[in-house]
């Protein structure tokens, strides 16, 4: 099994909107996109609640079940759409990709 996280910092203000409204619609796009990505076995999203200045806003758990899963996941069209719509409003992002 593999499992991808993934941690974005946004911009205070990006593409008309604020750094939690733009949270909240990245986190209902990853949902949406959750469901059109078969390929996806587990996946959650979360917005932070950490008011400390090291933490990133939002993050994407998930889990597939082999690294081809997880390519696939990465080309798929939905996650491009995805990477085109953060592109503008993220400042920083972290990943790491693990096997268990």
């Amino acid at each position: 099994m593999i499992k991808h996280i993934i941690m974005w910092k946004l911009r205070d203000f990006a593409d008309g909107y604020s750094r939690t409204e733009n949270a909240h619609r990245m986190k209902h796009q990853i949902e949406e996109m959750g469901q059109r990505v078969q390929e996806f076995k587990y996946f959650e999203v979360g917005i932070n609640i950490n008011p400390s200045p090291d933490a990133f806003d939002i993050v994407l758990y998930s889990e597939f079940e082999t690294r081809d899963d997880l390519e696939t996941y990465q080309n798929h069209p939905a996650h491009l759409e995805f990477k085109e719509f953060i592109g503008e409003i993220r400042s920083e992002k972290k990943v790491v990709d693990y096997e268990v």
